[in-house]
């Protein structure tokens, strides 16, 4: 006998047999001793509400164990619903979160080691110009990936003013940009606007438990801020061609402080720094008639909004930097095809052992002084992309042939393999094997081969007028196609392994973002606060006076 400690709507034990006893007759049982209907009991387990299902299930097969504890609270059949739905939606929100950060760690690992990529794109770090950047070892590299993958999430949740899970996202994200050397850090601003942006979500819950840690947090907001732009913001004006994109964030970081310093009793700081955000509050304005002006040039009003808020609603220097914009749209469109042809190539010569993708500067590099490109390219796999070893490979008459003849090896087993595939999907359609394969071998697609089974007459078919109505099939591989017996598991099998769903979404927030994208900000919410504030303060100091006269 196991005994189950209750508590609730009656305290006690109950001694039950586990692998016997249902969750419908624990009910009956706790309904008797709380003098009530079994229906109006709620039985909750480990944070989980035990439900009765067809009534077969034992506690045993439930995990329930002897001595747990069992809370059985009263209510009505709708409020025990609405206790499991929420215990559901929060179990649902945890595996959602936990997603996130598995997803963001698989990519960050794949796309900061060199190895090949499942996807068709690759995850790089850039700064403000647009340039790729290293940022100290590969663990650093894959850290301020992961960083900046979750800061992304965070930030589309605080879009979505969902900021409980921001604000756990946004925790996973400053967990994985501890993970970098404090030197590598302190180059990028990302870091300290997070903080910011953490700050911004205990506000916007109005959870005054959280006070003493905003402030910390917004010491180093502004320390990294600084340091990333500048005292005189003189740094990002300088990187922005004198134009002034960081007027938002400073605006939300001044909000923020004077917030922290009110509810801290400090006044006049508190004033002081929320007159200063009503100032660049007021200087991000767009006047309609500069919004026109540059609406009328065939720009869209968000992206004519952000130039003007960006170029201190200079006009002339909103069209530059819209101009300039779309520029980089255009080459960023056009490196992402390059490397997804990249990419592909790399695909189709496989993984090095160490998984890596074979580099196509040392490739071409080969390639440029004579030497065939699969040969070259099956050279440097072996070799773990070392050049020099390729080198030596390709040069030396025996290891030379023997990469011919592996190669030429995995060309036939591919072609077999592609042929094999064919054949069964021609057999499963109800063709006969041997007349699959002499119609294969005549050559074609199995498109080709199809029809002409299908051409055959009625009385060598075996294929009926239901089977003929499906015409189409996929066509069969060639020889060039990717080869995933090399170095490794296959790309294919990874990809099955992945939260495909979850990492496209954090790849699709990061690429639809670019350099500025942090400094974007509307500030409508922002200046609804600093006036609640500020009306704050001007009724706290009304209050000090009276109390003096």
């Amino acid at each position: 006998m196991a005994k189950l400690k209750i508590g609730g709507t009656w305290a006690g034990v109950i001694e039950v047999v586990l692998e016997e006893w249902t969750v419908p007759m624990l009910r009956i049982e706790v309904a008797k001793r709380s003098n009530c209907g079994p229906e109006s009991i709620n039985l909750i387990c480990a944070g989980k509400v035990l439900r009765d299902g067809d009534g077969t299930e034992k506690l045993a097969q439930l995990g329930v164990k002897n001595n747990a504890r069992i809370l059985a609270s009263r209510g009505s059949i709708e409020e025990g619903k609405s206790l499991e739905e929420g215990l559901l939606a929060e179990e649902e929100r945890s595996r959602r979160l936990s997603r996130v950060k598995a997803a963001a760690t698989a990519l960050a690992k794949r796309h900061a080691d060199g190895s090949l990529p499942v996807e068709d794109f690759n995850i790089e770090v850039e700064d403000q110009s647009g340039q790729i950047v290293q940022l100290g070892s590969e663990t650093d590299q894959r850290a301020v990936m992961m960083g900046l993958m979750l800061h992304a999430n965070g930030k589309q949740l605080i879009r979505s003013e969902n900021y409980k899970d921001a604000l756990e996202v946004l925790t996973m994200g400053e967990e994985a940009f501890s993970l970098c050397n404090p030197k590598v850090i302190e180059l990028i601003d990302n870091v300290p606007i997070l903080q910011m942006d953490m700050v911004w979500c205990y506000f916007m819950l109005r959870d005054i438990r959280w006070l003493s840690v905003a402030g910390a947090r917004l010491e180093k907001a502004r320390e990294g801020i600084e340091r990333a732009h500048g005292k005189d913001y003189s740094r990002v004006r300088l990187l922005q061609a004198g134009r002034h994109p960081e007027l938002a964030i400073h605006l939300r970081l001044e909000l923020l402080e004077g917030v922290v310093a009110y509810h801290n009793g400090e006044f006049d700081r508190s004033r002081k720094a929320l007159t200063s955000a009503h100032a660049k509050y007021f200087q991000l304005q767009v006047p309609d008639e500069a919004l026109s002006l540059v609406m009328s040039m065939g720009f869209k009003e968000r992206d004519a909004k952000r130039a003007l808020r960006m170029s201190n609603q200079d006009v002339g220097s909103a069209v530059d930097f819209l101009v300039e914009e779309k520029a980089k749209r255009a080459q960023k469109r056009e490196e992402d095809i390059r490397r997804r042809t990249e990419i592909m190539e790399q695909k189709r010569y496989g993984m090095t052992p160490s998984k890596k993708a074979v580099d196509l500067n040392k490739l071409n590099e080969l390639v440029s002084v004579g030497f065939e490109k699969d040969l070259a390219a099956e050279a440097l796999r072996r070799n773990e992309n070392d050049f020099e070893k390729a080198l030596d490979n390709l040069t030396d008459p025996e290891a030379n042939s023997a990469i011919q003849v592996d190669i030429e090896s995995r060309k036939r087993k591919r072609t077999r393999q592609a042929s094999e595939t064919a054949i069964e999907q021609l057999v499963r359609m109800g063709f006969e094997r041997s007349r699959v394969v002499a119609a294969l071998q005549a050559g074609g697609t199995i498109e080709q081969a199809m029809q002409q089974l299908l051409s055959q007459s009625d009385s060598n078919s075996t294929v009926g007028a239901d089977n003929s109505a499906n015409s189409s099939a996929p066509i069969l591989p060639d020889a060039s196609g990717s080869s995933n017996d090399v170095g490794g598991p296959s790309t294919a099998s990874e990809a099955e392994e992945r939260d495909a769903e979850m990492e496209d979404a954090l790849a699709g927030e990061l690429a639809k973002g670019d350099a500025l994208t942090d400094y974007d900000i509307e500030v409508l919410n922002e200046g609804e606060a600093i006036n609640e504030y500020l009306a704050l303060l001007e009724s706290a100091g009304n209050s000090v006076e009276a109390s003096r006269q």
